[in-house]
């Protein structure tokens, strides 16, 4: 694989005066305040962790700290149906490196939906052909999955920023794959991604960086063997009935 890059080199939360409760009650938001930062590693860096750790919380509003639309988009995008990002974002600082991208998108699973009208109106209002940017057909007219694959194969370009939380959801096993490849290729351009996830597959990326975040929000690089995801899913597979008899005994 190419030299990979940065933009983004440092996350920290000075430690906020009089805020408490949500998010700064979440484990990885209280133990970023806590400490002395999160380093960030060129190419990609991949963030997972349990249901309500915080780990969309953080990548949601590091996504608004580098100036993105909270329920997605680029940074020229704008529009808002219902805000229901946390504050977070205002708090966080970003150290960055000299060099800056040139162009970024940040993908929220849960509000995409909403994107693709925004892609929609923009590319009926304005004088040129948004969509040709996005594959040339709109995202509502693709399935899911298929409207991310369209996105990272025509939208992302080289020496840019992508933000991503849970790119997967919307993937099968073969499409998640493909999004693999999409990142080794993205990495390979001089981009820099950041991507919360629970997929063991985006997971296998070589080169990758991933950080796990515990059940007290500690958040450290872990290898491909024993992150989270991977070691669940495969315990899983070797033995699904030793699961089943745990989680529907007495049903």
């Amino acid at each position: 694989m190419a030299t990979q890059r940065r933009f983004i080199r440092e996350v920290r939360l000075p430690a906020p005066s009089g805020a408490g409760g949500y998010p700064f009650s979440l484990p990885a938001v209280a133990w970023l305040a806590r400490g002395d930062g999160l380093r960030l590693g060129a190419g990609v860096t991949f963030l997972v962790g349990e249901n309500g750790t915080g780990k969309s919380t953080l990548v949601e509003a590091l996504a608004v700290a580098a100036g993105f639309n909270p329920e997605g988009g680029s940074q020229n995008f704008r529009f808002a149906t219902r805000a229901t990002e946390s504050p977070l974002g205002d708090h966080l600082v970003l150290s960055w490196e000299a060099r800056k991208p040139r162009t970024g998108f940040f993908l929220r699973a849960e509000s995409y939906y909403n994107v693709a009208s925004e892609i929609e109106r923009l590319d009926s209002d304005g004088p040129t052909r948004l969509l040709d940017s996005y594959g040339g057909v709109s995202p509502h007219e693709r399935s899911h999955g298929e409207s991310f694959l369209d996105l990272a194969t025509h939208r992302f370009g080289p020496d840019g920023l992508y933000i991503l939380d849970e790119p997967e959801a919307a993937l099968s096993v073969r499409g998640a794959m493909a999004l693999l490849a999409r990142f080794a290729d993205l990495a390979a351009a001089g981009c820099q991604l950041i991507v919360a996830t629970h997929s063991p597959v985006l997971l296998a990326l070589p080169g990758a960086t991933i950080y796990e975040i515990d059940a007290d929000g500690a958040i450290g690089p872990v290898g491909y063997d024993d992150a989270l995801p991977v070691r669940m899913t495969r315990d899983f597979l070797a033995a699904p009935d030793r699961y089943l008899r745990h989680l529907l005994d007495g049903r």
